[in-house]
């Protein structure tokens, strides 16, 4: 996909780690400008510096609505335009309180929706206003989950966090259907289990290991890796997806349609 993003400009919310940090790396070999945002000034800048020219880097918090129209206005600033915006941005809120309903405390809902709904709602409306104020179509794209359809409850109880990623399709597909005609479109991406920071306790769990081993049974039964989700990311911030709008992706290694499980005896 080399050049396939030349001269674009291009907004990543999260990206200098993990996915967020592959999809800059792909975004920047097929040509595009970037700004990336990260939440520590260290990392955000080692970032910025495997990624070459072309590209700005500011720390700031995706939960503060001021952050992500800080990120818009420096690409404009900068490179005179905005072309996209990958919302990578979130996490778990397992450690704040998330879980299974009867157990998920008010702070882990808040916390958890904030940190994966509400900074997804404040760059995809900065983004469109942006996009709007150019008199310009636009590309948006989020970052779901299949456990926003596709709960797996033995492993991945965490029903914020489900919310919030069921929500952010429910959120992408009316704002896809509202701007169509302004030519801004908004697609989502949903990874299943991806080899990133987030992922390190499933990563470190043999029984979930041997579970991810029938439920992506995809390339060997593997967790996946942030580079399996690159060249889509490149597709739907580029032109070659200008008649796509509204969809989500899995990009799941088979989870959502595998069951997780042993077969049974006599099954094909």
């Amino acid at each position: 996909m080399d050049g396939a993003l030349r001269d674009r400009v291009i907004v990543i919310i999260g990206g200098t780690t993990g996915m967020g940090l592959s999809a800059a790396k792909a975004c920047a070999n097929a040509g595009a400008k970037l700004v990336i945002v990260g939440r520590d000034a260290p990392g955000t800048s080692a970032a910025a510096s495997t990624l070459g020219k072309g590209v700005c880097a500011m720390t700031g918090d995706a939960t503060q609505p001021a952050t992500a129209v800080r990120a818009i206005r420096t690409a404009v600033d900068e490179f005179g335009q905005l072309d996209g915006l990958y919302h990578v941005a979130g996490g778990s809120g397992r450690g704040a309180g998330d879980g299974p309903l009867h157990q998920i405390t008010d702070e882990g809902w808040e916390f958890t929706t904030r940190l994966n709904l509400s900074s997804l709602f404040y760059s995809n409306r900065a983004a469109v206003q942006q996009f709007l104020k150019q008199k310009t179509g636009g590309s948006v794209l989020n970052m779901g989950s299949v456990l926003g359809w596709s709960p797996s409850p033995q492993f991945f109880a965490t029903h914020a966090y489900a919310t919030a990623k069921a929500a952010i399709i429910g959120l992408t597909q009316s704002a896809a259907a509202y701007y169509a005609p302004q030519g801004i479109r908004f697609n989502v991406i949903a990874p299943g289990l991806v080899r990133t920071p987030m992922a390190q306790r499933a990563a470190n769990d043999a029984k979930i290991m041997q579970f991810i081993e029938k439920k992506q049974p995809l390339d060997g039964g593997r967790i996946g890796a942030p580079e399996d989700l690159d060249a889509a990311v490149v597709y739907f911030l580029s032109d070659q997806s200008r008649f796509v709008t509204g969809q989500v992706l899995a990009i799941d290694g088979g989870w959502s349609v595998s069951e997780g499980r042993e077969r049974a005896e006599g099954a094909p």
